[in-house]
């Protein structure tokens, strides 16, 4: 309906409506504490709500479900095999609880016997010119792939898409983004009845013709060329690089686009795996700080939390990963402690299946300290 107040005179003004400002995002916090789960199939809805409402009663805030093991997924891949389309049943059931849930993905290892035969040049090469996919280093699974094929590149990112258009998923966990272990941990060496003095061939990846032809073009070497590859700056940070590329440029515009979180699950001995995590734009890092491993005291957790937050500048939220099979309750509840003393965020505990009942008592009473 017009009325007089309808009509203005050529004289008046017309005052246009200020838009209304956007309200400013608020970017969501992060969990303060985790739990790495690696999901046991055919349970029903009603068994994985009494799982999560127990981590989450132990005051627990996200859980990372392993749903890619490098050879079929637990999710609605577009290309890969699908063993149970379980993350999606998985993700309305941890929200009920409470809990957050970030898909935990196995990166660089590559174990799928058809992609294999298809692509078989994907694959590091250490410097006695062994591909991992037939030579593995250590275990059958270390089939790790090469970081500078553009295709191994391509897959890499497509998981984390694939992953990312999950859209009330809440965050992407990146686990493998590494090479072979040059020098395994001192406390895992006997293991393998092995003694590591040094940068040995066998285990110093990656040598393909990818890596190779890329690291000439840019120093006019090869590097099996160098009077000693494993005493080249420029070498090792060439393969530093290369990993952080699939991180940095590709895996993390991605998480970004969907409004994902992304994380990694990260070595202390950063140098030994060739993962110079501290120079990746995640949201947060979960260093698996299991101290037995490197034959060190449990304040060795401290010590490199400590240089975690050092190396990033404090820029980024670290979480103390632990090692819940070498550690009894008591020192469990050390180890929260002296984690959060040393300036973690929180802790990651590996992992679910692992936990007893003194680990749960400990773990509830610690973290409703912690809270309160």
């Amino acid at each position: 309906m017009l009325t007089t107040n309808s009509f203005l005179s050529c004289n008046e003004t017309v005052k246009k409506p200020v838009p209304a400002k956007p309200e400013k995002l608020i970017a969501k916090p992060l969990p303060a504490n985790w739990m790495w789960l690696r999901p046991s199939l055919g349970k029903t809805d009603d068994q994985w709500k009494i799982i999560f409402a127990q981590i989450k009663n132990a005051g627990i805030d996200a859980v990372l479900p392993q749903i890619y093991s490098s050879h079929e997924t637990l999710f609605d891949h577009p290309t890969l095999p699908v063993k149970e389309r379980l993350l999606e049943r998985l993700i309305p059931l941890a929200h009920q609880a409470g809990l957050e849930i970030h898909a935990w993905m196995w990166t660089m290892p590559l174990n799928n016997p058809d992609l294999i035969e298809k692509h078989p040049d994907w694959f590091a090469v250490n410097r006695n010119g062994q591909p991992a996919h037939i030579h593995p280093a250590y275990v059958d699974y270390y089939k790790f792939m090469c970081p500078c094929h553009p295709e191994v590149q391509d897959y890499v990112a497509a998981n984390v898409e694939a992953l990312a258009k999950i859209e009330d998923l809440d965050g992407i966990h990146l686990d493998y983004v590494r090479l072979p272990d040059v020098i395994l941990a001192e406390g895992l060496q006997p293991k393998y009845n092995i003694v590591q003095d040094k940068e040995y061939p066998e285990y110093d990846y990656s040598y393909s013709d990818n890596c190779r032809n890329q690291f000439k073009a840019k120093y006019n070497v090869d590097p099996l060329d160098l009077p000693d590859p494993t005493k080249d700056d420029n070498w090792r940070q060439f393969r530093y690089d290369a990993i952080s590329h699939i991180v940095n440029d590709r895996c993390v515009p991605i998480a970004r686009k969907f409004n994902k979180k992304i994380t990694a699950a990260v070595f202390p001995n950063w140098e030994s795996v060739r993962q110079q995590w501290h120079t990746w734009d995640l949201d947060a890092f979960l260093p698996m700080l299991y101290h037995n491993f490197y034959n060190a005291e449990i304040d060795w957790i401290g010590e490199q939390t400590k240089a975690a937050l050092e190396r990033l500048k404090h820029k980024k939220p670290i979480y103390s990963g632990l090692f819940i099979p070498q550690l009894s309750p008591a020192a469990l509840a050390d180890a929260i402690d002296i984690s959060k003393d040393a300036g973690a965020k929180g802790t990651c505990l590996f992992a679910f299946g692992s936990m007893e009942s003194g680990h749960w008592e400990v773990l509830t009473k610690k973290l409703a300290e912690k809270k309160g």
